[in-house]
């Protein structure tokens, strides 16, 4: 197997290992820093960061296992701030920070922090790398949420911008930051905190070098990357050469309910894969258009589920993997289209089709694609006790696909982030509001001899004049199965639910006749009113029928297949 390319090295095999495994500690180090010290729920309790290190190069060679969504992208980040600045002109004490779409960010929300880091000697060790999600930079809705046609709705664009110069903080772009904001409180402590998990990186690589010297340091950062890249050519060599295509969509964009269509082709070559999205739909007025530097990271974190994944996770992954990028697509947008959804909405789909197009390539080895969302949305609220404002996200999750040989994960957060749903206790603790119900969905995984994990429907009653925005998809129809599996549960979005006053406010109403838009910007809900979300299950995997009579038995004893579901889907009898 891979394990055993040969590789040219002067390092011995155990040195190799100890600065693998100290790339990946620093960035551990780095997210332990972060989220212990951050003011902001949705980086501490919620884990959407992320962390990494790069080589002089700029070539990332150890990250956490954060959001995979983030990571390559911020290779883009670093990059801009260096085109900007030049590595000649930062110091050691110097942070670029920039959050800009079209210039080295994703959507405005993710804030990228980037720091140079020197040796003994004043040359160049490596850069340190953070991301963080702030909860909010302004624009048209809580969160940026707006749902507009234009960047400018989303919030404070911020280009390479030296928020650090020679260890002082800029405190004239603190407070553009702040003055751009519903939640300038939690901006100087997320500020202090990224700038904590930077210094953490810059300690652990210097502790490094003092012990095994910069040469061997920089050494093993190329090497480390050039294991990874043999290991992901061979991997690549075990999917057989050929042309793989899929089309999958997003629901709608929040300005017209027309579906946006997604076409990937996979070209695989001994060991190289080419991803070519040529028949994509056209960017889009609406905020779900994916900047280049988050298609690239959907694609790379897409592929590496089927590509050694237990290879270290670092930059020589990308470099059998070659992107082909339509330009003014929906995959590849040009300033000024918005922007917002890419992380959540668009990746996700990204992710989705390419497995689609595997499962071609390798029906025995693919897993079906999970609800393929993350279903954020903002709450912007007043606490009617204290007339206090608040801004909260939330991300509940849905089901992943089944397995060659499993069922799919319930309610797990997708592939794009390993980031949490804001615990039950905090959102109570923290905000007005009370969440009412937390369950599964019955019959919502779809159906197959290993069936996708189930949806969650979530319910919450705020306690105060409320805004909400909201982004979701996979309400138009469900996830989609694989090797004859079926789909997954479709998303709904409710307002007071159970209710004689209950209404859909986004998905397909009871009669199935009106599809309401799925995308939704500042929804007021009085005092008292509940919002409630059914998030999607995961597809299939095989045939219904093959399924294990007993398995179906004892799903239904569980409660999460109906006795109609097992008779009906999957033949088995009951009696």
């Amino acid at each position: 197997m891979a394990q055993t390319s040969e590789r040219k090295t002067d390092i011995d095999a155990v040195t190799f290992e100890v600065l693998r495994s100290a790339f990946e500690h620093t960035a551990d180090r780095m997210s332990t820093v972060l989220q212990r010290t951050s003011f902001s729920p949705i980086i501490y309790d919620m884990v959407d960061f992320s962390n990494a290190i790069f080589t002089p190069d700029v070539d990332l060679v150890g990250q956490t296992a954060n959001c995979p969504v983030h990571l390559a992208a911020m290779h883009f980040s670093a990059e801009a701030s260096l085109a900007e600045f030049g590595v000649d002109e930062l110091g050691e004490d110097d942070i670029v920070l920039l959050n800009d779409p079209y210039n080295g960010g994703t959507h405005i929300n993710d804030v990228t922090w980037t720091q140079p880091i020197y040796d003994s000697s004043d040359e160049l060790l490596g850069f340190g790398v953070s991301r963080g999600h702030w909860t909010d930079l302004g624009g048209g809705g809580p969160g940026g949420q707006s749902w507009g046609t234009h960047l400018a709705e989303e919030g404070l664009r911020i280009p390479p911008s030296k928020i650090v110069d020679n260890g002082e903080l800029n405190e004239t772009l603190l407070e553009i930051l702040k003055s751009n904001t519903r939640v300038p409180q939690y901006i100087e402590g997320d500020v202090q905190a990224h700038r904590a998990a930077l210094t953490a990186a810059k300690k652990e690589l210097q502790r490094l070098e003092t012990k095994y010297g910069a040469e061997t340091v920089r050494q093993g950062m190329e090497e480390v990357l050039e294991y990874t890249e043999a290991r992901t050519r061979e991997a690549i060599r075990d999917i057989p050469d050929g042309e793989y295509t899929a089309r999958d969509y997003g629901d709608c964009d929040g300005i017209t309910k027309e579906s946006i269509y997604l076409n990937v082709t996979l070209i695989v070559e001994e060991d190289e894969i080419t991803v070519d999205f040529d028949g994509t739909d056209d960017a889009v007025p609406g905020s779900v258009n994916s900047p280049k530097a988050n298609t690239h990271s959907a694609v790379y974190y897409a592929l590496k589920f089927f590509t050694d994944p237990a290879a270290p996770p670092n930059a020589g992954m990308y470099r059998p993997i070659n992107i082909e990028l339509p330009e003014g697509s929906w995959v590849n947008p040009d300033w000024p289209r918005p922007v917002i959804g890419c992380t959540t909405f668009a990746a996700s789909k990204i992710c989705a089709v390419i497995w689609q197009a595997l499962a071609e390539a390798i029906p025995d080895e693919i897993v079906a694609p999970t609800y393929s969302e993350c279903n954020w949305f903002t709450v912007q609220q007043e606490d009617p006790k204290t007339d206090d404002a608040y801004v909260w996200s939330d991300l509940p999750p849905g089901g992943w696909g089944g397995t060659p040989s499993g069922d799919g994960m319930e309610t797990t957060a997708d592939p794009l982030g390993n980031c949490m749903d804001l615990p039950v206790e905090r959102a109570e603790l923290l905000f007005p509001v009370t969440v009412e119900r937390r369950e599964f969905i019955p019959d919502s995984g779809g159906a197959g001899k290993y069936r996708g994990g189930l949806g969650l429907r979530e319910t919450f009653v705020f306690h105060g004049y409320a805004e909400l925005s909201v982004e979701t998809s996979r309400t138009k129809e469900g996830t989609p199965g694989v090797n004859d599996g079926h789909a997954g549960g479709l998303g709904r979005l409710l307002k007071n639910y159970g209710t004689e006053h209950e209404e859909v406010i986004g998905g397909w109403q009871p009669d199935g006749d009106e599809w309401e838009m799925c995308l939704i910007g500042s929804e007021p809900f009085q005092s008292g009113e509940s919002f409630t979300i059914e998030t999607q299950g995961g597809g299939g995997w095989g045939d219904p029928t093959d399924r294990d009579p007993e398995a179906v038995r004892e799903d239904v004893r569980d409660g999460k297949i109906s006795r109609d579901a097992a008779a009906e889907v999957y033949d088995v009898d009951l009696e």
